[in-house]
């Protein structure tokens, strides 16, 4: 019987001498462990060597084709570009429009489309790929075709689509594909985004002229009558700038309203633009106050005289207001007729004359380093199984662990 642990000899220091050789795990016993099992460790990898090399074989040559594009940075819009050049009326708008809408990595928005549902769908159609993946779900074969597509936009801001398939050809015709299809695409949302942006522009011009029309007239009518006869040239002066100003200031608050509808009243832009409204505001007072005629406060030429002022003023404010929706239509109507977003292509895919899966060498070195480790394990945990086997201690602690293994009877 295996002797007891005492106080004594549990505060005796293990040595060399007094150790169980049994507890001693040596290089030697490790090589012997495995020369008795020398069948198991050599005979599992060399099977399994076998084996990959017969699978690998067996496994279709996979080719990939690649295509790399430029997509446009992201930049100002021809419309963000005039409100910064109309005068400085408008420049607010680009910028805060800029800042709000912008992203962080233009580029994420082109990946986006590549792995759209619209993009698949077309490709689907237009290679006949639920045949050759042999799907009969729509859905089946979009998952298909997205396992086989990568789309990886680098640090250098390229975008690079990899697409894999048995045919080496296809593959290549698959990339160029996206690429084309990612230009119709963005053709068709920028020439609907411009054109709507037109469309706004078209009917607020045709009333500002309009308006003008109706002001022009009203005003010639006025002339006729000699109602502005004693107005000097300073009078006419003032009464221009007054009308500059009012424009301005509608501009401003057609500004403010648009920048309203994305930004909050904390934003910076908007509250920017309200205070040069209000300086516009004092502006206009201070002009008004310092000129009489101005502020259409003096008569000139009884009540006619002065109804030909306030004539005068529509007509120089409608002037201004449709010279600045006019440089917005034309911008608008530029937009429209050119593609908003140009992708450069640097490297069309062609067909490619290596194939690049699967890697068999890869795979029975792998497959091989595999089973042999598992060999070596499973010889380790057999001979460890033996050996509990011949100790009477271990094998009443595997037959307890057993009972308790047990499921007991419900009583």
């Amino acid at each position: 019987m295996p002797e007891r642990t005492t106080l004594e000899n549990l505060g005796q220091a293990p040595t060399p001498g007094n150790l169980d050789p049994a507890d001693n795990v040596s290089l030697l016993d490790l090589l012997i462990v495995l020369a008795k099992h020398k069948r198991l460790v050599l005979g599992a990898p060399f099977a399994t060597a076998i084996a990959a090399v017969i699978v690998s074989l067996l496994l279709p040559n996979i080719y990939t084709g690649t295509a790399r594009i430029l997509p446009p940075q992201q930049s100002a819009s021809a419309a963000s570009a005039m409100l910064t050049q109309v005068g400085g009326l408008l420049g607010g708008l680009g910028g805060a429009a800029g800042g709000a809408f912008g992203l962080r990595n233009p580029n994420d928005l082109y990946v986006g489309m590549l792995k759209s549902r619209t993009v698949a769908d077309s490709l689907i159609a237009r290679f006949d790929l639920a045949k050759v993946y042999d799907e009969n779900l729509l859905s089946s074969t979009r998952n298909r075709l997205q396992n086989v597509t990568t789309v990886i936009s680098g640090r250098d801001g390229i975008i690079a689509i990899e697409v894999d398939d048995r045919d080496p050809k296809r593959a290549a015709e698959i990339a160029n594909a996206y690429v084309e299809e990612l230009r119709k695409l963005t053709k068709v949302l920028a020439v609907t985004e411009a054109s709507q942006r037109r469309l706004f522009f078209e009917q607020q011009l045709l009333q500002a002229k309009d308006s003008l029309t109706a002001a022009e007239v009203a005003a010639r009518q006025g002339l006729q009558k000699g109602g502005l006869s004693q107005v000097d040239a300073q009078g006419r002066s003032m009464i221009e700038v007054t009308a500059r100003l009012r424009a301005q200031m509608s501009a401003k608050e057609v500004q403010l309203g648009a920048m309203r509808t994305f930004a909050a009243e904390g934003n910076p832009e908007l509250q920017r633009t309200q205070q040069e409204l209000e300086a516009l505001r004092r502006e206009l007072a201070r002009v008004e106050g310092s000129s009489p005629i101005a502020a259409g406060k003096t008569e000139v030429s009884g009540n006619t005289g002065l109804d030909n002022l306030g004539r005068l003023r529509d007509v120089k404010y409608y002037e201004f207001l449709y010279e600045l929706l006019a440089k917005q239509y034309e911008l608008a109507k530029i937009d429209e007729a050119k593609d908003a977003t140009v992708i450069q292509v640097m490297d069309r895919a062609v067909e490619p004359d290596r194939k690049s899966k699967p890697r068999r060498s890869l795979i029975v070195l792998l497959s091989t380093f595999l089973a042999l480790f598992g060999a070596i394990l499973w010889a380790f945990f057999r001979e460890a199984a033996e050996r509990a086997k011949d100790d009477p201690y271990t094998r009443s602690r595997l037959a307890r662990l057993r009972d308790f293994m047990r499921w007991e009877k419900a009583p």
